[in-house]
């Protein structure tokens, strides 16, 4: 048990990093948000939860790359203005509801300006809120992960495995 705890430990560590090109994360609103609503992991992914957290802002806000990557998408989804990038090593994040200024193809860099953060985001107790979602792998098979936890200023710690 011991030896499978170190391997454990050590897949971790050398995992890929959260961002892209060795980067972690950045907030996607500035200055730093309130969070909302936490992330609420699925079980298993096609259940209720929340793939994402809820970020407080106002309307019109500009919504910034939270690192670096390619927009895949920009537009409406089901009625709602939503942006999403791909990152190096598989890393996939959303926003919305945000009016694009990208468009899908588009290469962005980090803190780079996506669009302006729309109202109307259901559940929101304040003006506004951005809903930011990641998620590693192909959207068909995605495993939905906390953005909070990908960024920079996140201390990550190991705890015994038994």
């Amino acid at each position: 048990m011991r030896v499978a705890a170190m391997w454990v430990v050590l897949a971790l560590l050398a995992a890929a990093p959260a961002g892209a090109d060795g980067a972690r994360l950045s907030w996607p609103l500035r200055p730093r948000p309130a969070v909302v609503r936490a992330f609420d992991a699925p079980s298993p992914n096609w259940q209720r939860g929340h793939r994402g957290v809820d970020l407080a802002g106002s309307p019109g806000q500009a919504v910034h790359a939270a690192a670096a990557g390619v927009v895949v998408y920009a537009g409406e989804l089901a009625g709602r203005p939503v942006v999403s990038l791909a990152h190096p090593g598989g890393l996939r994040t959303s926003y919305e509801p945000v009016r694009p200024s990208v468009r899908a193809g588009q290469t962005v860099g980090a803190g780079a300006p996506l669009g302006a953060l729309a109202a109307g985001h259901t559940g929101c107790a304040v003006a506004a809120c951005l809903h930011w979602g990641a998620m590693w792998g192909p959207a068909a098979r995605a495993d939905y992960v906390d953005p909070v936890g990908l960024l920079a200023g996140t201390r990550i710690r190991l705890k015994p495995v038994r």
